[in-house]
């Protein structure tokens, strides 16, 4: 007896075969991910690492007018197979449960993510952002935790100027770079050049870096959590908010970000390794 479209039963059994076995192999995959997520959060947790930047995260709860109800996640990277991006990962979703933010209320990009990761992260009840926004995030009225540890220095300074405005800024706490590490590596020129918003924000910024710990040296070093009182954000000077041109990195050397153009390049990478 033939199927429709031709397909005989034999060869409908074999492509049914083949669809379980694939199915079968992601599930096992996708297992094996969630387990070594599960062992990277007990990392965090025994090793004291959590705990002590717990106190860190709680710092602008005070300054804040209301805690985070939203994040977004950027270049997280590829935590299947890395284990730091895993352990940043681990730490996200401790954030989540410190912060009581639901998982539906986290967003995240990265063009690097294999179609198995955003099924795993679909599992774990987060969402996947549509597009690349390079960063241009608006809070939209809604206090938002943004999650970017060791992204490009375009992509903070795409989401300022997004939110450039004191009623905004004021909503928003970033985990990411040090601003003050940004400030003392570039020439003042360069940053007030190329990254003009982070140069115009920072005396309206409070941060507090995360502990430093030997076992994640590399995976959380340089990582401030970023918070801006309204207070200090309408002691700037009113000429500060004057000028609101969208970034264009056109003289910008070693630019760090993915824009929306390379997408495509990324999304083939990423079918062929998922």
């Amino acid at each position: 007896m033939a199927a429709a479209g031709g397909w005989n039963l034999a060869g409908g059994q074999q492509q049914r075969r083949r669809r379980r076995g694939k199915a079968g192999e992601e599930a096992v995959e996708g297992g094996a991910v969630l387990r070594r997520l599960q062992e990277a959060r007990d990392d965090l947790l025994s090793s004291g690492f959590w705990a002590a930047s717990a106190g860190a995260v709680r710092a602008p709860l005070a300054d804040c007018a209301e805690p985070p109800a939203h994040c977004v996640c950027y270049g997280l990277g590829r935590f299947s197979g890395c284990p730091a991006a895993r352990h940043q990962l681990a730490f996200l979703l401790l954030l989540l449960e410190e912060l009581r933010v639901p998982p539906e209320r986290c967003a995240l990009f990265d063009p690097a993510f294999t179609a198995r990761e955003a099924a795993v992260l679909e599992q774990l009840g987060l969402r996947l952002l549509p597009e690349n926004e390079e960063g241009k995030h608006g809070v939209e009225g809604s206090a938002t935790l943004f999650y970017m540890v060791h992204c490009g220095k375009a992509l903070y300074n795409n989401l300022l100027w997004s939110n450039w405005s004191t009623g905004a800024l004021s909503k928003m706490v970033i985990i990411g770079n040090s601003f003050r590490g940004i400030e003392e590596r570039l020439l003042s020129r360069v940053l007030e050049r190329d990254y003009s918003y982070i140069a115009k924000v920072l005396k309206g910024t409070e941060e507090v870096a995360l502990p430093t710990h030997p076992r994640y040296l590399d995976t959380f070093n340089d990582t401030s959590v970023h918070w801006f009182p309204l207070q200090k954000l309408k002691g700037l000077s009113p000429e500060v908010w004057n000028f609101v041109e969208e970034p264009m990195y056109q003289d910008c050397e070693d630019l760090e970000i993915i824009l929306k153009e390379d997408r495509a390049k990324w999304h083939s990478l990423a079918a062929t390794e998922s």
